[in-house]
């Protein structure tokens, strides 16, 4: 289930300005995200260059080898805006789901 709000949510986060990938777990896990290695993000973000939704460039680092920073495409930016849409939808009809069940066991309480 997980798998799709992922690649969401690091679309946003990417949008929010260029990131690398240990710099994603890291905020991946600053938002409660806490089970998702680089192991498990890179292959995501392959994925998603290989998709054209983020591009990566090769910068220097501080400390280390060359980092692969990305940056959002504007076929990535439309994703991201149909992943809110979806998430949208998705959230109203768990919640309707959620709050319908349990508005009609109280119902029959109370009576």
């Amino acid at each position: 289930m997980l798998k799709g709000i992922i690649d969401g949510c690091l679309l946003a986060i990417i949008q929010k300005g260029e990131v690398y990938g240990y710099e994603l777990a890291e905020k991946l896990e600053d938002f409660g995200f806490d089970s998702f290695s680089e192991g498990t993000i890179y292959p995501l973000l392959l994925r998603m260059q290989k998709e054209e939704l983020v591009t990566s460039t090769l910068k220097k680092s501080t400390a280390g080898p060359k980092r692969k920073y990305y940056t959002l495409t504007p076929k990535g930016e439309i994703e991201l805006g149909n992943f809110h849409n979806r998430w949208n939808i998705l959230q109203v009809n768990v919640n309707n789901v959620l709050y319908s069940i349990t508005d009609t066991e109280g119902e029959g309480k109370n009576e």
